[in-house]
């Protein structure tokens, strides 16, 4: 397998990627145009940044029993390692940044390279899918063979990256390379159409000077995830006991009658659940976006304040709303207060990494295909 398209279609025609081939596969999409602010994509990448780091002092706290302890958090707690004030990463933030630095140090995705630079470095806050991700693949998989079957939101996490290298004349290859890089360490249908339906929800809101009608987040979804599901799933519990089938159905079913109802994000998420399963961060993420998208501030706090797998959840939401609304509308305290690391002294790594990106494919030739 000599390049990602041959690769794909292998691996598909072989059924060794866990996703149906939908139509999404031979949409190109639509060009961002010269005149595109690459402070969308710093904005991106800094809002997944900032929500992890919000996140993680607190990660998998029960959301009253979180409040309970600490109130509302709008700032940095002091890490639970290093007792710092100060924004550091876990694994959303290493993963997704270490994806953006191999991309940057091949001109492009090749598979088998990030594969291995996940298996370089201490993993903060390691998930267990990763691990035995990791586990395989120094045991001799191929790289396409190391990803367990798991609807966990660890491939979800960190998949934002994947368009930067697309941001230039634009083709398909956008969705293999997602579906690709997902499979990795999440070999699962769930998984997959969720990266593939997040990757195009950024791709378009990039594009967007003002924010989308709130329907508009669950239905964009949708739309992409419903062609390439092919697990089914059952809520972990909530209000949706009988509930079995795919993760776009189960959006489609809670989300949208919920921001109906009115619920704030604390009571949707204990309807569904908050935690670090598809089922819940899926629709977590984009009740959270149906109400707050328009600030990006309120956004990332709610996701912070009302979830449980709140890292992980303020990290995608704050990847969304940072496309979104750009660098600019991140408030400064929070750019200012983050140590910028992808490991344990590398303080101001993600701003080099940004600031290369920026170089290689955020420059005017580039984005007009000149």
């Amino acid at each position: 397998m000599t390049n990602n398209r041959e690769s794909f279609t292998h691996l598909m025609a072989t059924r060794q990627i866990r996703l149906e081939h939908g139509h999404i596969f031979a949409v190109a999409p639509e060009p961002l145009g010269t005149d595109f602010d690459f402070g969308r994509i710093e904005g991106m990448m800094l809002g997944l940044a900032i929500g992890d780091a919000l996140g993680n002092t607190t990660e998998s706290w029960f959301p009253r029993e979180r409040r309970a302890r600490f109130g509302e958090i709008r700032d940095y707690l002091p890490n639970r390692e290093t007792g710092e004030k100060k924004g550091l990463p876990s694994d959303d933030t290493q993963l997704a940044f270490w994806t953006l630095e191999q991309m940057q140090e091949d001109r492009g995705f090749v598979p088998e390279r990030v594969a291995s630079r996940f298996c370089r470095g201490r993993i903060f806050g390691i998930g267990g899918t990763v691990r035995e991700f990791i586990r395989n693949y120094k045991n001799g998989l191929r790289w396409y063979q190391c990803g367990p079957q798991s609807a966990g939101n660890g491939a979800l996490m960190r998949i934002a990256p994947m368009l930067i290298p697309h941001l230039r004349p634009t083709t398909p290859d956008l969705w293999i390379d997602t579906a690709l890089s997902a499979m990795i360490t999440h070999n699962d249908s769930g998984s997959i159409a969720a990266c593939l339906s997040f990757i195009n929800i950024l791709w378009h809101v990039l594009r967007m000077e003002q924010p989308p009608d709130p329907e508009w987040w669950p239905r964009t979804y949708m739309e992409v995830a419903r062609d390439l599901e092919q697990s089914t799933y059952r809520p972990r519990g909530g209000a949706y006991p009988n509930f079995c089938g795919h993760i776009w159905q189960f959006v489609e079913e809670t989300v949208e009658a919920g921001y109906d109802r009115g619920l704030s994000v604390l009571e949707a998420g204990e309807i569904w659940y908050s935690g670090a399963f598809l089922l819940e961060t899926v629709p977590s993420v984009l009740f959270i976006l149906m109400r707050h998208a328009h600030d990006p501030e309120e956004a990332i706090i709610r996701a912070v304040n009302d979830t449980k797998d709140n890292d992980t959840i303020a990290a995608i939401v704050g990847a969304a709303v940072g496309a979104l609304h750009g660098r600019q509308k991140i408030p400064e305290p929070w750019l200012k207060n983050l140590a910028g690391r992808t490991a344990e002294q590398d303080d101001g790594r993600i701003y080099e990494l940004l600031k290369a990106a920026q170089s290689f494919w955020g420059q005017r030739e580039h984005l007009s295909g000149i």
